[in-house]
């Protein structure tokens, strides 16, 4: 299981750059920016209305001692209308900030996926499907709670203690001072705390995401792990993962646990302490009983917002810990590719030519997979490339949809260097059938209409008709109308290569490029298939990799790869008489075989 590297894992702490990146969000609220500050307005009067509170319920309960009933009801009325306008506040500034918060993480999504589907092979080479859904929805969620609520609530809490502390000076300076005493204390928890949670919080996200890498492989490979009756495998591999996320997670609740204690005794011992000596007071007559109540009901308020502001900093932490992962995708380089439909369409005939090319794969550029790999392709012909396995058959394939980009010579289409291309318009001239299809979860007809979109329903029927898959769609009630099922499991390996085929023929590409399309199917449905990719393959140029040469024979050429190079090419009565070659042996133990 691949673990995060420390360069992964956010600061323990807010920097500076942090904070800066947390900030870009705004640039994803367009129009909507305006609510965020609004919102604050009706925050700062939520707070304004919240501390005075305090003071008229003191003014309240001094109007005992002044036997004052008209001051009384007055007060009595002034409370409730400060209530009234402070939940009249309190709608505007959740119902402002949930619409804030909404637009501008649709915004953020929408340029998250258009960006982690525009990223290059390269990229997802090197992840996991697991944990980059992980990342996008838990990361994402985390900023939602954070923008709806928790900076609103900091922002309230900090009003309170900065107002509540001016007021608390107003009514006794000696009784505010002994009120603060405990505030560096605090301070420094929380700045502890802080490096704590952002550790281990940080830590059970990293463990959830590698859990769900696990469900999402094992669910994908599911036929696997029932073949090999590994059920018992795979919920141990997810039991010693749970196990881990348990793990981390109470230790991290510990140090929570150890934070609101010493909260509860530190700030909640110095109101008791405080209480006490504004009762002295009182007896003394240095306040008065009404100011002793507002004194206690801010020191409550204080005490209170001192305790919830380090959860919220914590928070607020682990929010920024999500918006740099989330950037962390946005800022990775995306393929020129358009994130619309191109208007108009540009056709290619589909001459290719290799020359002298070369390539690595990024992750392990210290291996040669290609090395001066030279040939042309005539428009309308059939090329065959055989060899062994891992020889780079397939890589030749990808470099001609450019999923990669070679590190030497070049690839040239109709006398043009293939990244001089629009890569939209470059891989809509193609189209690929591999061996495994892996289909939507849609409609037979949507799977289909993937190659155009745009496709009547008689252009689908068509393909349908020419791929050899009218009949098989037919015999379903649904008809085109069947659900295919996740990847395509409910149809069987010749009935998805045949939609697939259908997929093809109806995109109409120039190069069409045939992955090992035949290698896993039962002899009928080899001929369905093979009958099919034969009417696909006319007018235009093919690239055929294939395993079983009996497929290949009226291939104009064949290419025999070995180790990254050319060892032989011809036609297959060419390479079949010569001694001793790889083309000729690998022929003769396959026939032997059959």
């Amino acid at each position: 299981m691949a673990r995060r590297t420390e360069n992964d894992l956010p600061k323990a702490k807010i920097t500076a750059t942090s904070l800066n990146k947390a900030l870009l969000i705004f640039q994803y609220s367009g129009k909507h920016k305006w609510k965020f500050w609004v919102g604050l307005i009706f925050l700062l009067l939520t707070g304004a209305t919240a501390l005075a509170f305090p003071k008229l319920m003191g003014m309240l309960i001094d109007c005992v001692r002044e036997r004052d009933s008209a001051q009384a009801n007055n007060i009595a009325l002034v409370l409730i209308g400060i209530l009234f306008l402070q939940s009249i506040f309190s709608f505007f500034r959740l119902s402002l900030f949930v619409n804030f918060t909404e637009n501008t993480l649709a915004n953020i999504r929408l340029a998250l996926y258009t960006n982690l589907i525009k990223l290059p092979m390269s990229f997802f080479s090197q992840k996991r499907v697991g944990e980059l859904n992980s990342r996008i929805s838990s990361d994402i969620t985390q900023i939602q709670d954070t923008l709806t609520t928790t900076i609103a609530e900091f922002l309230r809490q900090f009003i309170l203690i900065a107002g509540g502390i001016t007021l608390l000076a107003i009514i006794s300076i000696k009784l505010t001072l002994i009120m603060l005493s405990v505030v560096p204390l605090v301070a420094v928890a929380a700045v502890i705390f802080g490096r704590f949670i952002r550790k281990y919080s940080k830590k059970v996200q990293d463990t959830v995401a590698e859990s769900h890498v696990i469900v999402e492989e094992t669910l994908q490979g599911i036929s696997n792990v029932k073949s090999f009756a590994n059920e018992w495998y795979e919920i141990s591999r997810y039991r010693f993962k749970i196990a881990e996320i348990v793990k981390i997670a109470i230790t991290g609740g510990l140090y929570r646990g150890y934070f609101a204690s010493f909260i509860i005794f530190c700030l909640f011992g110095a109101i008791v302490a405080v209480v006490w000596l504004g009762v002295t007071l009182s007896i003394s007559g240095e306040m008065s009983v009404g100011q002793l109540i507002s004194f206690v009901l801010y020191s409550t308020f204080v005490g209170a917002s001192f305790g919830g502001v380090a959860e919220l900093y914590a928070q607020i932490q682990k929010a920024i810990g999500a918006t740099e992962r989330v950037f962390e995708l946005l800022d990775e380089s995306p393929e020129a590719i358009h994130d619309h439909r191109p208007e108009t369409s540009v056709r290619i005939r589909g001459e290719v030519n290799f020359s002298n090319v070369a390539f690595s794969y990024p992750s392990r550029d210290e291996v040669k997979v290609l090395r001066d790999i030279s040939f042309t392709a005539d428009f309308g012909q059939k090329i065959a490339l055989v060899g062994p396995s891992g020889a780079g058959k397939s890589t030749i394939a990808s470099l001609l949809l450019r999923f990669y980009d070679i590190d030497s010579g070049s690839i040239m289409i109709d006398g043009k260097n293939i990244t001089e291309y629009d890569l939209t318009q470059l891989r809509a001239n193609m189209s690929i059938v591999p061996q495994d299809v892996i289909l939507f979860g849609g409609t037979i007809r949507e799977n289909i209409a993937y190659g155009k979109p745009d496709a009547s329903d008689a252009e689908i029927f068509e393909a349908a008709r020419q791929a050899n898959a009218l009949q098989f769609i037919n015999e379903f009630p649904e008809k085109f109308d069947t659900l295919v099922g996740e990847r395509g499991l409910k149809l069987s390996g010749g009935q998805r290569q045949r939609v697939a085929i259908a997929r093809a023929l109806l995109k109409d590409p120039a190069i069409l490029i045939l992955d090992e399309a035949t290698s896993s199917l039962d002899s009928e449905s080899e001929k369905l298939v093979q009958e099919a990719l034969e009417i696909l393959m006319r007018g235009r140029t093919s690239l055929i990799i294939a395993h079983r040469l009996s497929t290949i024979r009226k291939a104009d050429k064949i290419l025999v790869i070995d180790r990254g190079i050319i060892t032989e090419q011809g036609t297959h009565q060419h390479l079949i008489e010569i001694e001793n070659g790889l083309y000729r042996n690998l022929s003769t133990l396959q026939f032997t075989d059959s």
